[in-house]
């Protein structure tokens, strides 16, 4: 059963060696563990293309998460309640519809006092 979804900036952090993201990251199980589509672009975007090949099966052992129409709605009301940017909308609409854990570490945007599915797994 799928327990999280990572945000892009843990793995981001990740690839680029940062030591607690690699510890938290390690302390996973893929099988619980999922991110978007919009983290799998966002981290596609950042990475040489040398790197592509390694980095795309980093990222195919967690479970993608599509985005469709119920998501989008649910999205859309985020954005206009929160004022997040769209790709953080899209993000907590994932994590709310499919009652999951949000593992960043975007306190800026979400407070986990604020929102119980958020979880910050270590500060820089």
């Amino acid at each position: 059963m799928i327990e999280r979804l990572i945000d892009s900036v843990i793995l981001i952090d990740h690839l680029n060696r940062v030591d607690r993201a690699k510890q938290f990251i390690i302390g996973l199980n893929p099988e619980e563990t999922a991110i978007s589509v919009i983290t799998r672009a966002e981290i596609l975007v950042g990475i040489e293309e040398d790197s592509e090949p390694l980095v795309k099966a980093f990222l195919d052992q967690y479970h993608l998460f599509p985005i469709d129409r119920e998501i989008a709605d649910l999205t859309a009301a985020l954005r206009r309640k929160h004022g997040w940017r769209l790709p953080d909308a899209f993000q907590a609409a994932l994590c709310l519809h499919h009652g999951l854990r949000f593992s960043t570490r975007n306190t800026k945007d979400f407070n986990p006092r604020k929102h119980s599915f958020v979880e910050i797994p270590y500060t820089l």
